[in-house]
């Protein structure tokens, strides 16, 4: 339970950092080919009112660095600069923990590891992305947004899973 558990915190990691460089390199491209005239028109009224307003733009790991460092130290907050440090902080070390908590599973179970982790990436999609994000006010409701804009992230997950099984895999042979 330990090697796997190690293992899938390593996995975790790295898939991560490869979730990361799929969303910078394919991850617009897929959100805009499956999205409608109308939705593209909305997400550009969007951007500009964003370009518009006085307040930074933040994702859901700064929102949650900032939660977490207002939590832990009783009410002290995060510089705009320090969130968008800790930010990515935040998206590895849950990356980690997720990963590591698959291999544990995976070391009880081989439903865990179905679909090559494509499964527990939906999974971690649907349960993070689609629930946690919005229910912690960390982001937008996944109802408010055009479906075409969960493709991307979708996506991520799945190839977050899969790099996170293929990399347990490798890791628990060796």
């Amino acid at each position: 339970m330990l090697r796997g558990t190690l293992a899938g915190i390593a996995g975790g990691l790295a898939a991560s950092w490869v979730m990361n460089v799929f969303m910078s390199s394919l991850g617009g491209k897929i959100t805009e080919s499956l999205m409608s005239d109308e939705d593209k028109l909305q997400q550009q009224l969007k951007q500009q009112q964003k370009e518009q307003s006085s307040e930074p733009e933040e994702d859901a790991t700064m929102k949650a660095a900032e939660g977490i460092v207002h939590t832990v130290t009783r009410g002290q907050h995060l510089s705009h600069e320090e969130r968008e440090k800790a930010g990515p902080i935040v998206h590895y070390a849950f990356g980690a923990l997720v990963g590591g908590l698959y291999g544990a599973l995976a070391e009880c179970s081989d439903w865990t590891s179905v679909g090559f982790g494509t499964a527990f990436g939906t999974l971690l999609f649907v349960g993070a992305d689609l629930i946690a994000v919005p229910a912690f006010g960390l982001g937008p409701s996944p109802t408010g947004q055009p479906a075409a804009a969960q493709a991307s992230p979708f996506a991520a997950h799945l190839v977050y899973g899969a790099t996170t099984d293929l990399l347990r895999r490798a890791i628990r042979a060796a």
